[in-house]
């Protein structure tokens, strides 16, 4: 049975208008980017098998083109439609951060951060610049290192928080491993960099670590 056969409450994208986003499940909320099933299954049934598959919506979702598109009915098209939605969502957090003081909403950081970086299979080392308000003004990319380890250079983090003339920045990397606790190397680089910075008058006011569903803090840890 189509989609438009089933009774209107129970169709993804009428029962969203009527109860909103939060009342679908994951694989009705696939079904309303997939539009359209395949021969023999629904838009719903296919996010279904789908989810089943990756095993769960965030396998999903990181997984590489290739991966994705070894489903049937699968194909590039799609796997960009969804990639499309991912990014809305970044930029979306990203946008509240601009508007407001980065510093001062840390949930909203993490989120930003966790949406960015968690599911990178390397490591990658940003810098998020902030004005003497502490609103977010630019997030860069500075480092990406491999899957142990990311090589960063103070004198090139003080030349980029000098560009955008940056009052404090907070430092931000991901650990691919999924464990967020802070290494000995990280601390040995936020004291370089505090260090660095400190020189030319820019505060370093955190530098957090996402890992799999967390985010640790060293400004929290007292390890800066």
């Amino acid at each position: 049975m189509a989609i438009t056969d089933w009774p209107e409450k129970e169709r993804p994208r009428e029962k969203l208008l009527q109860k909103g986003s939060d009342a679908l499940s994951d694989a009705e909320l696939l079904a309303i980017i997939l539009r359209t099933g395949t021969k023999g299954l629904s838009a719903v049934d296919l996010a279904r098998q789908l989810i089943t598959r990756f095993g769960g919506l965030r396998p999903l979702l990181s997984s590489d083109k290739d991966s994705f598109c070894l489903h049937p009915g699968i194909g590039e098209a799609t796997y960009v439609q969804f990639q499309a939605v991912i990014e809305i969502g970044r930029r979306h957090l990203l946008e509240s951060l601009n508007k407001g003081s980065a510093f001062q909403s840390p949930d909203q950081t993490r989120q930003y951060l966790t949406s960015k970086l968690r599911d990178k299979p390397h490591e990658e080392f940003h810098i998020l610049y902030l004005d003497s308000q502490h609103q977010l003004m630019h997030d860069e990319m500075l480092f990406r290192g491999t899957l142990d380890s990311a090589s960063v250079y103070p004198r090139e983090v003080v030349k980029q928080a000098l560009k955008y003339n940056a009052a404090a920045v907070i430092l931000a990397h991901n650990h691919p491993s999924g464990v967020a606790e802070p290494s000995n190397a990280d601390c040995a680089i936020t004291t370089r960099l505090v260090n660095a910075l400190e020189l030319v008058d820019i505060r370093v006011l955190d530098h957090q670590i996402v890992g799999d569903g967390l985010v640790v803090s060293m400004a929290e840890r007292g390890l800066m």
